[in-house]
């Protein structure tokens, strides 16, 4: 491992550490944030019916009198609306292969959405929302103000796919929600539909507001890795991928005034997707995060107000909504062809090109042969190597070189010990290099082009929802952390419990750099001391604090990534690398002088240059 190698997995380590420790805080913020939010909510909301109350009010005086809400619930001029309002509602269900939505009557919306497929961490059945645990209202002025959520809609038609309910108005007209549930498929269609309403809804009546929020329960076992990989998407029609809100675990709110195609409520490895194919026209989103320790469970609450498009003065005007409850799996989500899966986080252009069309393919295809996923990430793994092994071959040779020619190197530094001599020994060492065959850049260049595989490896993990729930050797769930040591408390840094994936990395990165750096040409110079240390011991140490709390299968893949490495070290070193045939061509070349590369003249220049200043200097002191 040269120097240029050492420089880049260190500061890789310096980003995600910095990465880690800034999450922390935001943890700690979370609790006040959320109060402030739920403040904030309130006194919008107070507003908002306040408003309502003074706009019907004005436009109803000069022909009825005003009515007001009593102690039972509210009252309506329209006589079917009190008598709704009062009314209890029913749960109606719609199930196929794959999930199982319960919708209510009473404001005609789901009421829970459970995956069939699925389950908890633990067992138990997985709701992406339970019961009472979601929200959809419409508003609109049908000759009064009222929200759909409020009113008990009557049942006019179910079937094993679908269910049709509507909502009478005493002048013949109505609401009508009509769900169909699509066979095999984690998609349930909306049909709104306002018939007979023309003389009920102003003409000058051009939009409405929906009220969509859903709380979701806890799904996973580590809350971090949860919170870390949930938030709400929104998505503008024709850009690259969507917007991100509440990044993190981050509570945050945001308006939006442009027009956007869908959203989504994501957790980790679920989402609520809710798509409008006539497109919400403005919007207004909120997400909260729960804490760890809160007693029912709850991950996060995500609410989106929407004002969409309304045509009035129409015997009938439709309204289609799409909504998706299902797993965040790339294929599934990219066969709706509306681009839900930008959701999940591949990486930028590069890194999320190598992810997409490498990665997946290469995990489906063993999937279909091999059950076993900790044998897939080993193939894997495998495979990667075997592709990058031409431009790792460079950096390992070029450091098994190195250390062949480590006592030519180690009689430079003897030769020029004095700091002023840098310049003369930097150049003698190129000569060297040169005349051994070895290119300075052979070590940096070959980890560059494998930072985007190092780093798809890193997004693709903790997001891929295969592993989730997937067991291997000591750990039972592939896509979270695995414990063989748990703490009972949160220990600073380390968390809760002990990695053991985790620590088998570090050790494995540990013995791997302290092989290489002990074995570079420097390695007993004083001033290379802080690099080594950096290299040896605080590498490790950061990368085992980093991926405790992270995939179990990260980790793992790491291990072996570190394994593998050091075994096509040895190779290389025994094989591939004669260090007599070098020491051959160095005593060959001995006196030589050899013509001067680009590199070589630039280094002369500014030895040169160096010079000067030198020169000047004196002469200014005289």
């Amino acid at each position: 491992m040269d120097k240029n190698t050492i420089i880049g997995l260190l500061l890789m380590g310096l980003v995600l550490f910095g990465f880690t420790f800034y999450q922390n805080k935001q943890y700690q913020k979370q609790a006040a944030w959320q109060a402030h939010l739920d403040s904030i909510a309130a006194v919008e909301q107070y507003k908002a019916d306040s408003a309502a109350a003074a706009v019907a009010a004005v436009t109803d005086t000069a022909s009825v009198p005003v009515f007001t809400a009593g102690p039972s619930g509210a009252v309506y001029k329209d006589s079917l609306l009190s008598s709704s309002h009062d009314a209890a509602g029913e749960l109606v269900t719609l199930a196929n292969e794959r999930i199982e939505v319960v919708f209510t009557t009473k404001g005609a919306q789901p009421y829970s959405a459970r995956l069939k497929e699925f389950q908890n961490y633990g067992g138990s059945e997985l709701y992406l929302f339970r019961p009472e645990a979601s929200h959809l209202g419409i508003q609109v002025y049908a000759g009064e103000n009222i929200n759909t959520a409020d009113f008990n809609f009557t049942l006019v038609e179910k079937t094993d796919s679908s269910v049709t309910m509507r909502l009478p108005f005493s002048g013949g007209g109505y609401i009508q929600q009509a769900y169909v549930l699509r066979k095999d498929s984690y998609s349930v269609d909306d049909r709104i539909s306002f018939v007979g309403m023309e003389g009920l809804i102003p003409r000058n009546v051009s939009s409405l507001d929906i009220d969509y929020f859903v709380t979701m329960p806890r799904m996973e076992k580590g809350y971090r890795n949860e919170v870390q990989y949930s938030k709400l998407n929104y998505y503008f029609d024709g850009e690259k991928k969507p917007e991100i809100l509440g990044r993190g675990g981050r509570s945050a709110q945001r308006r939006v005034d442009n027009r956007i195609s869908w959203f989504a409520f994501q957790q980790q490895f679920f989402s609520a997707i809710v798509r409008a194919p006539q497109e919400f026209s403005s919007s207004e989103f909120n997400i909260a995060f729960q804490p760890e320790d809160d007693p029912d469970r709850n991950l996060m609450t995500c609410e989106a107000r929407l004002r969409t498009d309304f045509k009035a003065g129409q015997p009938e005007t439709v309204l289609p909504l799409e909504f998706y409850f299902g797993p965040n799996h790339f294929r599934t989500l990219k066969s709706y062809d509306h681009k839900y899966e930008k959701i999940i986080p591949l990486g930028g252009w590069l890194v999320g090109w190598f992810t997409r069309y490498v990665i997946i393919p290469l995990f489906d295809f063993l999937h279909r042969f091999i059950s076993n996923f900790g044998i897939i990430i080993l193939l894997m793994t495998i495979f990667i190597k075997i592709v990058v092994f031409p431009f790792a071959y460079k950096s390992y040779s070029s450091s098994a070189k190195m250390q062949a020619i480590k006592p030519e190197i180690d009689k430079l530094n003897a030769k020029y010990p004095k700091q002023e001599d840098a310049m003369k020994k930097q150049q003698a060492q190129m000569d060297l290099y040169r005349r051994a065959g070895i290119s300075p850049m052979g070590g940096c260049l070959p980890m560059l082009l494998q930072f985007p595989i190092l780093w798809a490896m890193f997004r693709f993990f903790p997001a891929s929802i295969e592993l989730r729930q997937q067991p291997f050797l000591w750990a039972d769930d592939l896509s979270a952390y695995d414990s063989i040591v748990d703490f009972g408390t949160r220990v600073p840094l380390i968390g809760d419990h002990l990695s053991l994936f985790a620590l088998l990395m570090a050790v494995s990165m540990f013995f791997y750099s302290k092989i290489t750096t002990g074995q570079q040409p420097g390695s007993d110079d004083p001033n290379m001391a802080s690099m080594r240390f950096m290299s040896v011991w605080m590498m490790p140490i950061m990368m085992f604090f980093i991926c405790n709390n992270l995939s179990s299968g990260l980790s793992y893949y790491y291990l072996l990534s570190n394994l593998i490495t050091m075994a096509e070290t040895w190779v290389i070193k025994k094989w591939f690398v004669h260090p007599e045939e070098i020491m051959a061509r160095l005593k060959a070349s001995e006196g030589q002088k050899p013509a001067k590369s680009k590199w070589q003249q630039r280094l002369e220049e500014a030895q040169k240059m160096q010079r000067q200043m030198e020169q000047q200097k004196k002469n200014g002191k005289r």
